[in-house]
């Protein structure tokens, strides 16, 4: 059973028991969330799809870690012009595992 759902902007794909990083969420770890923007959900026999969102579906999962992804360097150069300019940059993320997968009407 996998299911797709959206935070923010962005969608997943997930599966229970799987981890995965997501943009930073303001929950503290250990706790759990709830997600019920689901756009999808598939089952071995039966397919259940939102018009926009499925109606009763949720996913919950248990924040595992708060992180910060590697750091990304923005360097802008010019030759001969005695110009030099270095950024960086460290995106935060959550980390969470998915507990499980709730579609009320997934046999209708």
């Amino acid at each position: 059973m996998y299911a797709v759902f959206q935070i923010g902007s962005k969608q997943y794909r997930v599966n229970e028991g799987q981890v995965i990083h997501v943009e930073r969420l303001d929950i503290d770890v250990g706790d759990q969330v709830m997600f019920s923007q689901i756009l999808l959900i598939k089952d071995e026999e039966y397919l259940l799809i939102g018009d926009p969102f499925i109606k009763k579906g949720q996913i919950i999962a248990k924040i595992t870690a708060q992180s910060l992804d590697r750091k990304i360097e923005i360097i802008k150069f010019r030759r001969r012009k005695h110009f030099r300019k270095f950024q960086g940059h460290r995106q935060c993320f959550t980390t969470i595992q998915i507990i499980s997968i709730n579609g009320y009407n997934l046999n209708n």
